[in-house]
């Protein structure tokens, strides 16, 4: 695991750590305990002055927080989450220098309680900064990032547009060198999935890349052309190639029963935004992971006007919160759902920290607050009725620390 840079540093950074009077959230329910950290894992739920006062009197060195009125949650997982490309390029044609945008951007997710991020990094779209020459710059760049010290656990989700026949290459050097933490298979051509609607996926293009109507039809026509040519028996090969690495694969934009059929059969164990009630409900039925977007259920609604997410959630649809493109929301969206009722903060909790942990193989050492696990927490407040992240610990070190001005 990424080594966790100390911002705030305690007076002595080896001396355990007990949380203590807050509402502690765990795997399925919500308790008033103490949480114990002794160095990289959290070592004991403790109730009771009896049972805290032995624990501290043998650690006379312990450090005590006082999470008073706050919750105590499990630090967020976010397995989806393509802001950085927005870090890199706020504005068309302003680039701005990699090694910068990773750190400022890694700097901001402590706030926002995310203490793992699966970078989200598109190969083949073409659109903004999703193509090759700057893709395996960033690789390079979070490889290197992840062994120094780092604030939170960074991994890369490579996003790969299955119609893209360069980058097969690219993709098979990433896997082969173990770059790749998560995999999601991409078909963003017109007439399917989120460009389903007659003009939707010309709409689009017109609008970010600044084309004529002209100019489109001869994206058009190209990107159909190269889907027609998907060598779907070198998909497979990769895909089986990830699943034996550790790999989880997930698919993207689905929008039939049919497709998720496909997509199982290939390994698939992710159905990410289903486009409609009927698929999201066949993949969940289907033993799959369902991911939506927190935005979506912050706003109320898709911003491509397809399903809502937290109508997915209320009918057992949907398994997993990420922040897609905006990572403030994953907090919000979990404090959302538990005051409509749309879920019980337990399971809404579990939605963006212990599902996301399962469906990517690390639930035995995070995704929730439990002895032996990693200390990764994050303690929660609330200004004006919004939750407000005042500390985050990785792996047993204190990297945020919010300081509010009276």
């Amino acid at each position: 695991m990424d080594a966790a840079r100390n911002v705030q540093p305690y007076d002595d950074t080896t001396a355990p750590i007990l949380i203590v009077n807050g509402t502690v959230v765990l795997q399925d329910e919500v308790v008033r305990a103490a949480v114990a950290v002794e160095g990289t894992v959290i070592s004991a739920l403790l109730s009771g002055n009896e049972e805290i006062g032995a624990w501290k009197k043998e650690r006379p060195n312990a450090i005590t927080v006082d999470a008073s009125g706050k919750y105590v949650l499990p630090g967020l997982i976010d397995i989806h989450c393509d802001a950085i490309e927005k870090e890199v390029q706020p504005r068309p044609g302003t680039l701005f220098p990699l090694p910068m945008a990773l750190m400022e951007f890694e700097r901001k997710l402590p706030l926002h309680g995310i203490t793992t991020m699966f970078h989200s990094l598109s190969l083949g779209t073409g659109l903004s900064l999703r193509g090759v020459h700057l893709l395996t710059d960033m690789v390079d760049q979070i490889r290197r990032h992840r062994r120094g010290s780092t604030y939170v656990r960074n991994r890369i989700h490579l996003r790969f547009e299955i119609s893209f026949h360069d980058g097969r290459d690219i993709l098979e050097k990433l896997l082969n060198e173990g770059d790749i933490h998560y995999l999601s298979i991409m078909d963003h051509s017109p007439g399917q999935g989120q460009y389903r609607k007659p003009g939707s996926f010309e709409r689009y293009v017109m609008k970010n890349q600044g084309v004529t109507a002209a100019e489109v039809a001869v994206i058009v026509d190209e990107l159909m052309e190269r889907r027609e040519r998907v060598d779907y028996a070198w998909l497979k090969s990769i895909t089986e190639q990830a699943v034996s690495q550790g790999i989880a694969v997930a698919s993207h934009d689905d929008d039939s029963p049919e497709l998720i059929e496909r997509q199982r059969e290939l390994g698939v164990t992710v159905s990410e935004f289903p486009i409609n009630m009927e698929t999201a409900r066949y993949a969940a039925e289907s033993g799959m992971y369902v991911c939506v977007g927190a935005p979506n259920v912050v706003r109320g609604a898709s911003h491509d006007d397809n399903l809502r997410a937290v109508d997915a959630i209320k009918a057992g649809a949907a398994h997993i919160l990420c922040s897609d493109y905006h990572p403030s929301s994953l907090l919000a969206a979990i404090f959302r759902l538990a005051d409509e009722g749309s879920a019980e903060l337990p399971a809404a909790v579990a939605m963006a920290s212990l599902r996301p942990a399962e469906a990517m193989g690390l639930s035995k050492k995070l995704g929730s607050i439990a002895a032996g696990k990693a200390a990764d927490l994050i303690l929660v407040d609330f200004y004006e009725g919004m939750p407000l992240v005042t500390n985050t610990i990785v792996d047993g070190t204190l990297v945020y620390s919010a300081c509010t001005r009276h």
